[in-house]
């Protein structure tokens, strides 16, 4: 745990503080113990709930992290706290996955990153948005074109 806080983590063992709308700050890093290693992170977090831009429902969603890290990774208390600072943001579904991704890749820089949203139906329809990421100029490039095209 000393090791941590020296990463400069302030969520982790602190009492617990929600943020009401989209809260990218709160995210945190803490270094990659395997660099030289490729393998996957993955995170579920069945509860997400954002609202419709338009009429203010809620909707729900499981939403699925998985990445391969390369120096930095995501500190999971505070990815946590992100994903419930949608709580009272207005976005579509799409635009939610999206933000998700591109928040991460920028806080991390990781190999290959892919969020998948499986929103919970509304008017008898579920949509379920999926975006990735991989390194440019990398075989994580080819990597997302792949199970981009893949994706079903």
């Amino acid at each position: 745990m000393e090791d941590r806080k020296k990463e400069g983590l302030s969520a982790l063992g602190h009492e617990t503080r929600y943020k009401m709308d989209y809260a990218p700050e709160v995210l945190e890093t803490f270094e990659n113990m395997h660099p030289g290693r490729d393998y996957w992170v993955k995170f579920n977090c069945p509860e997400f709930t954002t609202l419709c831009p338009i009429t203010g429902q809620p909707d729900f969603a499981e939403i699925r992290i998985s990445y391969i890290p390369d120096i930095r990774m995501v500190e999971s208390k505070s990815l946590k706290l992100y994903l419930f600072s949608f709580r009272n943001h207005g976005g579509f579904h799409e635009d939610c996955v999206n933000i998700i991704l591109n928040d991460l890749v920028k806080l991390m820089d990781p190999k290959y990153i892919e969020v998948l949203g499986l929103f919970t139906p509304r008017g008898g329809i579920s949509i379920h948005p999926y975006a990735n990421y991989g390194r440019p100029g990398t075989d994580y490039e080819a990597l997302a074109k792949q199970r981009f095209n893949a994706h079903v």
